[in-house]
């Protein structure tokens, strides 16, 4: 019977068996399984909807879960952006020859094997996938239970094309929806090189509590919008609304609004709009007095409703009395994600911007736009909130790392 550390020793040999290919072959490769989806639509869709019936819709996470028509045709397209970019092998990031005469390149490497837990996104099974083998790195993949037939399945299909191609099946591996599969995994030292957890802070406080192997946070976003007194109020509403509804369960979703207590008086027309998507309010003191009997879905907030990722038709308003306060709460709050503040000011625009500490700071414009197709990137595999190796939308380049080769005539030391 294999083990899980079996599973582990193949994805090891798969990943250096992705060395001999060509970028010829990695896009070919790509451009085969976007059409292989496509035409697969009925059967993942026939999954999902399995995986739906156990979640109820009212659940911010069925969008996430939910894959359609329109999704999937989405998911393909993405699929072939990913083969038109430039590979990120290969590329000699430096070059210098030694006094002796020996010359050292740093060169951009696969990490090797790379495993991702993620939550109720099947999406990010393909996108994982296509990311990885573009970078030269077999993938584990560690999905939640609520898309667990939708994941088989696209791991079914990834897998037909591998192998029509002559590829190494491995190159993509599923582990059993358990969290023993999960423990092992985060263990695996020697043959995992990179854990990347995507979903809920819950999930990625684990991983990164738990895990042997190196881990590179994604994915929890605490996100403030932050109305300064300069600020332009229809930038401010349009700001929010956006940051807000747009997609709430996405971790670039406005969680915070934090306004300076001389504008309370424009609050409730910045925050009118979000009725029409029954956003519910949590308002400190201040802000409170200002919307009842002007916001229908009000709530007084308490301090566990600061600092918390709603996932939902919620968020929570603080009242500040100036932008040192504001600051101060944030950075007390972040979860270093996304943040933006709303201002007309130059000043307070730049002291925003260089002190506040987060992987994307916004001037007037919603946190919304954290996102590696927005940013220009093509595609990206998570947004990293820590400091180390990668910070932001993780692209291609991000998921490679480097290694020195060093070449010269006889040099001894």
């Amino acid at each position: 019977m294999e083990t899980l550390q079996d599973t582990f020793k193949l994805a090891r040999r798969a990943a250096r068996s992705l060395n001999r290919r060509s970028e010829e072959e990695i896009n070919q490769l790509l451009m085969s399984l976007a059409d292989a989806l496509e035409q697969a639509i009925p059967e993942i869709l026939e999954a999902n909807a399995l995986d739906l019936a156990r979640m109820e819709p009212s659940n911010p996470k069925y969008d996430r879960l939910q894959l359609t028509d329109a999704r999937l045709r989405d998911i393909a397209s993405d699929m072939r952006s990913v083969a038109s970019l430039p590979s990120p092998l290969g590329k000699t990031l430096s070059e210098v020859t030694r006094p002796n005469g020996m010359t050292i390149k740093k060169v951009s490497v696969p990490f090797g094997v790379i495993g991702v837990i993620y939550e109720a996104r099947p999406n990010v099974t393909f996108d994982v996938f296509s990311l990885c083998v573009k970078a030269g790195s077999a993938c584990l993949l560690k999905g939640g239970t609520d898309a667990r037939d939708t994941n088989e399945c696209a791991v079914r299909l990834i897998r037909s094309v591998l192998t029509a191609h002559g590829w190494d099946e491995n190159t993509v591996t599923l582990l059993p929806a358990s969290h023993d599969a999960t423990a092992e995994m985060l263990n695996a030292v020697g043959y995992v090189d990179l854990i990347i957890p995507r979903g809920s802070k819950g999930l990625i406080d684990y991983v990164r509590n738990n895990s042997r192997v190196p881990v590179i946070e994604t994915g929890a976003g605490v996100c403030h919008t932050y109305i300064h007194s300069s600020a332009r109020i229809d930038y401010a509403t349009a700001i929010v609304k956006n940051a807000k509804t747009r997609r709430v369960s996405v971790c670039n979703a406005l969680d915070t609004i934090v306004i300076d207590e001389s504008r309370l008086n424009d609050l409730a027309e910045i925050c009118t709009p979000l009725a029409d998507s029954n956003v519910e309010i949590y308002a400190d003191e201040k802000a409170y007095a200002v919307l009842a009997e002007k916001y229908p879905l009000l709530q007084k907030a308490t301090e566990e409703d600061f600092g918390r990722e709603w996932l939902d038709y919620k968020l929570s308003i603080k009242t500040v009395e100036n932008i040192s306060e504001a600051i101060e709460f944030i950075e007390k709050n972040t979860s270093r994600h996304s943040e933006s503040v709303v201002a007309e000011d130059t000043v307070a625009v730049n002291l925003f911007l260089n002190e506040v500490d987060a992987a994307c700071v916004y001037a007037n414009v919603s946190t919304a736009f954290t996102d590696g197709g927005q940013f220009g990137f093509g595609a990206e595999i998570g947004i990293s909130t820590q400091k180390l190796h990668a910070r932001g939308p993780m692209a291609l380049p991000e998921i490679t790392t480097y290694k020195y080769l060093i070449t010269g005539e006889g040099q001894t030391r």
